[in-house]
């Protein structure tokens, strides 16, 4: 039996300037991407901003002997 591998890797990122770096990790990763997960906040004014993302990798099989 075999089951996949995931990976969470956590991006901190400023929305207005990290397009590039984020488009750079992202062509970075070996494996597939399953979700990004935005960490949204509420700051002054109830202005929300994210601040980090949550992005899963699923990164191959591991091999399980049951």
């Amino acid at each position: 039996m075999s089951t996949n591998k995931y990976r969470v890797h956590r991006f901190d990122i400023k929305m207005t300037s990290d397009q590039s770096k984020l488009e750079q990790f992202l062509n970075s990763l070996e494996g597939e991407i399953i979700a990004i997960i935005p960490n949204v906040t509420m700051g002054f004014f109830w202005i929300h901003r994210v601040d980090f993302l949550l992005i899963v990798e699923k990164s191959g099989k591991l091999n399980a002997m049951h």
